[in-house]
């Protein structure tokens, strides 16, 4: 459930999407009881908003028209994070964001009280910004995409697949992701039946948006670790067993969750297994994970762990040699 201050942004902002909302639909997409729409839409009326109510059956709740809605207030902390949020996108990979948000930034430090603009200056000056390196992705069609998700409308596009396959696709939007400077759209494909991943940047046409659809369940709570897992198994070629010599509960805050699959094992050991596209790295990070293992397979893997062994053990200069004491035998 969204908290207090969160949900009423976003009860606003549904107000503000349709002219009319009856309390049951406000609750339904808040995740809120009816009770608490009323408290919130009191509260968003205290703030100054004019939002109008009607009795009845065909009753509802409607954002006043021809009124100048107040700014949005912040404390402290939430002020200071707006200003960082929009000087890292201002070297963010969004096309053309770069001067909307010092613009905006511009305009948020005039307003802010000397001690924020002084905390505010203190992390611009002490941080070294990296500028992004993913592609580039149009902000409408970020905009058209988050809109879809927020609404739960269907949205029809062209796509490029990475081995250059186009295709038409018909989908039910649901969350995007960033990784590792890319943007991700996860997304229930009507075509395929099924959960797809698609890359922002590869969408070759506009977005069209289509009729209302349910709510489904996400394909997994964590939709981060569920896109570096297609990610990865998009390209990997290996599959490797390996028994690490310790619990599951001792490795586990070690690795992230899109490195490979864990299970404890009776004997004080867990099981991980992972995928790779080459093995020499897979074994180097096994090795980083810190404890003993054993490999299990594939056979291949097993050699050029040892192949790495090998080199690493020629790599090492020799220690220092230890005195033999007098009269020892040698």
């Amino acid at each position: 459930m969204l908290e207090t201050s969160a949900r009423l942004l976003r009860l606003l902002s549904l107000l503000q999407m349709h002219r009319d909302w009856t309390g049951p639909q406000l609750a339904d997409e808040l995740d809120i009881t009816a009770r608490t729409v009323r408290r919130d839409v009191d509260k968003l009326r205290s703030l100054g908003y004019p939002v109008n109510a009607a009795p009845g059956v065909a009753g509802g709740y409607r954002l006043g028209a021809g009124s100048e809605l107040p700014p949005l207030l912040l404390d402290d902390d939430e002020a200071v994070a707006v200003a960082v949020g929009l000087r890292t996108a201002a070297g963010g990979s969004v096309a053309g964001i770069q001067e909307s948000s010092l613009r905006a930034l511009t305009k948020l430090e005039g307003v802010l009280p000397p001690q924020l603009r002084r905390r505010v200056g203190a992390v611009h000056a002490f941080t070294v910004p990296v500028p992004g390196w993913g592609p580039e992705v149009d902000p409408d069609a970020l905009s058209t995409i988050a809109g879809a998700c927020r609404d739960r409308l269907q949205l029809r596009f062209g796509y490029g697949a990475g081995d250059g396959t186009a295709s038409r696709r018909l989908v039910e939007p649901h969350r995007m992701v960033h990784v590792h400077g890319r943007w991700y759209l996860v997304a229930w494909c009507t075509t395929r039946e099924d959960w797809r991943t698609f890359r922002v940047d590869r969408i070759t046409s506009k977005l069209l948006t289509g009729r209302r659809v349910a709510r489904r369940e996400p394909p997994d709570p964590d939709l981060a670790a569920y896109v570096m897992r297609n990610l990865r198994g998009a390209k990997d070629r290996y599959r490797a067993r390996v028994l690490l010599h310790a619990t599951k509960d001792e490795v586990a805050p070690r690795m992230p969750p899109y490195a490979g699959e864990l299970t404890a094992r009776d004997d004080g050991t867990c099981l991980l297994e992972a995928s790779a596209s080459w093995l020499g790295g897979l074994a180097v990070y096994v090795a980083t994970v810190g404890v003993d293992f054993t490999v299990l397979g594939p056979p291949e893997f097993a050699d050029e762990v040892r192949r790495l062994g090998e080199r690493f053990t020629r790599a090492s200069p020799p220690g220092p040699q230890v005195p033999t004491p007098e009269g020892a035998a040698s």
